[in-house]
């Protein structure tokens, strides 16, 4: 799953992508809960006295993403950035009675800029790992596995990552998908077997386009991506093999910032009154639906 995302969308983007990005472009940013402790801003008043003074104080929140991984984040027809994860900080943000400022980052920048103070808040199809909660706080909001995807006409059969040796495999750069491939090329000629071909590219829109330009043959990426690519692709891509691996995605924040407990308890909020389903819903992605937020899930 995702460690890094993007810059600004290629020019040459395929069909498949493009086709892609028009469709998210019709999510909206989600509206506050009915719930009766809400104000009309959307404010739920025992949220909001959780969230930190100094972010109280400065009303808004400045929150990375790389755009270049729909249904999740992306640039849609109006060139804004929108999606599932937007949707939802959106809406978490408005229940701490905040603003949430959205802005794009390269997937590899965006820890570091947390550690550092550019940034308060990523959201990214983080998943929530021990490695990550060494340098950042996660609050967790989904859950997702990885899924394999090639071309409808021609593309390998694929059981597994067993099913690799010897395969251009198309990942993003510092994705839990391109660490399985490079451990996955080990093991294959471990065994005496060749080497999985790991195409590594600066986003996921770059992976995908190597898929169906013909110059990869399978491509790797976090389950409701690779739902979303298919489906828009009109049939020239198939999903291939099962999903595995499926983990919890995790809003980072920098480390024993004090806003943990605020995070959690907004995304508690979103589920208990539906809004946080309806997120879902609007982007197809209900599949990842968690019922229990955790703080640094991979710890406890």
């Amino acid at each position: 799953m995702r460690q890094l995302r993007h810059r600004s969308m290629m020019g040459t983007m395929s069909a498949v992508l493009a086709a892609g990005m028009l469709a998210a472009a019709c999510g909206s940013s989600a509206s506050g809960s009915s719930s009766s402790s809400q104000t009309t801003s959307g404010s739920v008043a025992s949220v909001a006295k959780l969230v930190p003074e100094r972010y109280r104080n400065a009303g808004q929140l400045t929150v990375a993403t790389d755009a270049s991984y729909a249904p999740n984040e992306f640039f849609n027809s109006a060139g804004k950035i929108a999606g599932m994860d937007v949707d939802m900080i959106d809406a978490i943000a408005a229940t701490m009675g905040l603003h949430a400022k959205v802005v794009n980052a390269s997937f590899d920048s965006i820890l570091p800029g947390l550690a550092s103070g550019k940034y308060e808040v990523g959201i990214s199809s983080f998943t929530d790992n021990a490695t990550r909660e060494k340098t950042v706080d996660f609050v967790t909001y989904f859950n997702a596995g990885t899924a394999f995807f090639v071309k409808s006409n021609g593309g390998p059969s694929i059981s597994g990552l067993s099913s690799l040796c010897g395969l251009r495999v198309a990942v993003e750069k510092g994705t839990t998908q391109e660490q399985d491939a490079s451990a996955q090329s080990a093991t294959c000629t471990a065994a005496g077997k060749p080497a999985v071909n790991v195409e590594v590219f600066p986003d996921q829109a770059g992976a995908n386009l190597a898929l169906v330009a013909g110059r990869a043959d399978v491509a790797m990426a976090d389950s409701p991506l690779a739902d979303y690519q298919v489906h828009q692709s009109k049939g020239t891509l198939k999903l291939a093999g099962p999903v595995y691996g499926a983990a919890p995605y995790g809003i980072a924040l920098p480390k024993g910032s004090g806003l943990a407990q605020a995070m959690l308890a907004a995304v508690q909020h979103l589920i208990s009154t539906g809004q946080y389903r309806t997120i879902l819903a609007r982007w197809g992605v209900e599949s990842g639906a968690i019922t229990t937020p955790a703080i640094n899930a991979a710890a406890s």
